[in-house]
């Protein structure tokens, strides 16, 4: 278990079984894709959790999941977690958690990510599907949780997502992560999520942009960017494994 304090905010974070905790330790303001939780809310905890490779749905075995938001709630409570949490989920294990934190100037930035890249693709390519699945419904997908002290505007927020896939894509870019289909230039996968935490009001630093030419942005970009690094590191080794 880890804690970071600054500027009136104390993080935490652990891994119980299979999944990812982060207690921000006050009500934040996140921006989320995620399924359970997911647009523009309040909440004290996220929450990233590995599922077996075909995730809920019908899986090969024919055996039926509950709805991802629905299935994340009641784990929560099996967790004692708050169920007005932010809730992910990925096929990729929680051993491959990888973590970043920047500071400066009282202001810090950490990020949070596992990554998988089984079914990276590049944006633009048509849906396909394999043997009558759709390939977002295999292993691989990269997780990204980026927390913050600082008091991000709602558009500072669209631009932290922003932000924060510019560089996961430029990572994917300068490694030469391919597509699934074979294709050149992955700029992602199917299946990410992204989720960005900030202060409330009064509770930190203020800013009302976070694009690539601020501060707050390059910090976000820096910290995604390192995610990725050791993410991408972690999931080659994975692949190894599995090969051997």
């Amino acid at each position: 278990m880890t804690q970071r304090h600054a500027n009136r905010i104390s993080t935490r974070h652990w891994v119980a079984g299979d999944t990812l905790i982060v207690d921000l330790g006050v009500r934040m303001r996140v921006l989320s894709s995620a399924p359970r939780g997911g647009g523009l809310r309040t909440t004290r905890f996220i929450l990233n959790h590995q599922v077996p490779s075909h995730p809920p749905g019908t899986d090969t075995t024919g055996r039926t999941w509950e709805h991802p938001s629905h299935y994340l709630r009641r784990l929560a409570e099996t967790h004692g977690v708050e169920p007005d949490c932010v809730g992910l989920m990925t096929a990729v294990p929680m051993t491959q958690l990888v973590t970043h934190r920047e500071e400066r100037d009282g202001t810090w930035v950490e990020g949070f990510a596992t990554v998988g890249v089984t079914n990276a693709v590049r944006a633009g390519e048509p849906v396909r599907q394999v043997q009558g699945e759709q390939i977002g419904a295999t292993a691989g997908t990269i997780n990204l949780i980026v927390v913050t002290n600082g008091c991000l505007a709602v558009p500072a927020m669209v631009g932290a997502v922003q932000v924060a896939t510019e560089s996961k894509t430029g990572v994917l870019r300068d490694h030469a992560v391919p597509s699934w289909t074979g294709l050149a230039g992955a700029t992602g996968t199917g299946t990410d999520a992204v989720v960005v935490a900030s202060a409330l009001r009064g509770r930190g630093p203020w800013y009302p942009y976070a694009g690539t030419h601020t501060e707050i942005g390059s910090m976000i970009g820096r910290v995604v960017a390192e995610c990725l690094l050791q993410g991408l590191a972690l999931a080659a080794q994975w692949a190894d494994q599995r090969r051997t």
